[in-house]
C-alpha cells in the first residue's frame, strides 16, 4: 500500500472533524440569531410599553403608575439579561469559528501532504518505468536463424 493511501484514513478523520465543526458553527450562528431576535422583540415590547406609559401617565392613579414603573423595571432587567445571553451566544460562535478554522487548516495540511505523496509516487513510477525501459533496451537481441 502506498504512503498516500495509508494517509487516506487520516484525511477522512480530518475532513469529518471539519464538517462537524462547520455544523457546530452553523448551530451557534442560529443560536446567536435567535438570541438577537428575542432581544429585539423584548426591546420593542419594552419601548411600546414605555411609550404607552408616557402617553397615559397623566390619567393614571398612583397605584397604577407604581405598577407600571415596576413592570418597566422588570422589562429593563429582562432586556439586560437577554443582552448578556446575546453576548454569551456571540462568544460561543467565536469559539466555534476558531475551532472550525483550526480543523480546516489541519484538514488542508493533511490533504496537501497526501497530494505531495501522490506526486512523489507518480514521479517514482515514471522513474521506475523509464529504468525498466532503459534496461530492456540494453538487453542483447536474439536472432532466430
Amino acid at each position: 500500500m502506498t504512503r498516500s493511501k495509508r494517509m487516506q484514513p487520516v484525511a477522512q478523520v480530518a475532513d469529518s472533524r471539519q464538517k462537524d465543526a462547520a455544523r457546530q458553527m452553523g448551530e451557534r450562528q442560529r443560536m446567536l440569531d435567535e438570541q438577537i431576535r428575542r432581544l429585539q422583540e423584548l426591546d420593542a415590547y419594552r419601548d411600546e410599553y414605555a411609550r404607552r406609559f408616557e402617553d397615559g401617565a397623566d390619567g393614571m392613579m398612583g397605584l397604577h403608575v407604581r405598577e407600571y414603573r415596576l413592570f418597566l423595571a422588570r422589562l429593563n432587567q429582562a432586556a439586560e439579561e437577554q443582552a448578556r445571553n446575546v453576548e454569551r451566544a456571540r462568544q460561543a460562535l467565536e469559539r466555534s469559528q476558531g475551532d472550525w478554522t483550526r480543523c480546516r487548516i489541519h484538514s488542508d495540511a493533511v490533504n496537501k501532504v497526501i497530494d505531495r505523496l501522490q506526486v512523489e509516487e507518480r514521479d517514482e513510477d515514471v522513474r521506475r518505468e523509464q529504468s525498466d525501459n532503459d534496461e530492456f533496451g540494453q538487453r542483447p537481441r536474439r536472432r532466430d536463424s
